[in-house]
């Protein structure tokens, strides 16, 4: 599933008459640069969800033959549901036929997502996601079990989820999650609502949680204009 419901309003102007999927980087928009990496590593069902300029997005797929695989739009009417309601809200799409790939679509990473996934198939795990170590004022903590909290200096605290957290490491989560189905089924939050809250929530319960390090693969967030300059040089 690639999330591209988001209104992308840090890149201000580019976004006003586009959807933020579509903002190319190198002469190939972001979302087909996604949709290629993940096909790439085995996915032959996409799940898009849109909301902001949804049909330029899907004319867009259209256009392209979907990709050459199955594509799926999970349409949020009214307003974005962040990344745990697109999820919820798009439930009834997924085949559960195994674990699947959450990506964001303003992330762009040369990580080896097939290794991911299977890594993420022999931890057993819930889910697994990728994360590295970089300066970001939210960090995910994971202890030698997995995920137990998280960090948020722009709220000055620090919140662990379980009180056996020992000696807790600090990431900054990269966008991209292989979940396993059953997680589908445990989803209990609604409305609009981040799926980091679900994964803390499975946590605290003694659900496992992995982390996958991406360590040093080139890893680009196009959320600002500065940042979108970044990618389109490195592509260039």
């Amino acid at each position: 599933m690639i999330l591209a419901a988001g209104l992308g309003t840090r890149l201000g102007e580019l976004t006003r008459d586009r959807p933020k999927a579509l903002i190319d980087v190198g002469g190939i928009p972001v979302l087909e640069r996604v949709a290629r990496r993940l096909i790439e590593a085995g996915a032959d069902h996409l799940i898009v969800n849109v909301h902001h300029h949804a049909d330029q997005i899907i004319d867009f797929v259209r256009s392209r033959d979907d990709f050459g695989v199955d594509v799926s739009f999970s349409l949020e009417e009214t307003a974005p549901l962040e990344t745990g309601g697109g999820l919820l809200h798009a439930r009834p799409l997924f085949r559960r036929d195994g674990s699947f790939f959450l990506h964001n679509v303003d992330v762009l990473c040369d990580v080896n997502l097939y290794a991911m996934y299977t890594a993420h198939v022999h931890t057993g795990a819930l889910a697994s996601l990728a994360v590295h170590r970089r300066k970001s004022t939210r960090q995910l903590l994971f202890d030698e079990h997995g995920l137990c909290g998280r960090l948020d200096t722009r709220a000055g605290g620090r919140a662990e989820v379980h009180t056996d957290c020992l000696d807790p490491v600090p990431y900054a989560f990269a966008g991209i999650h292989v979940i396993s189905p059953a997680l589908l089924d445990m989803i209990t939050e609604t409305g609009a609502f981040s799926i980091i809250d679900v994964y803390l929530r499975l946590a605290s319960e003694g659900r496992p949680i992995a982390r996958y390090d991406i360590g040093s693969a080139k890893w680009f967030e196009i959320g600002s204009p500065e940042r979108l300059e970044e990618a389109r040089q490195a592509f260039s």
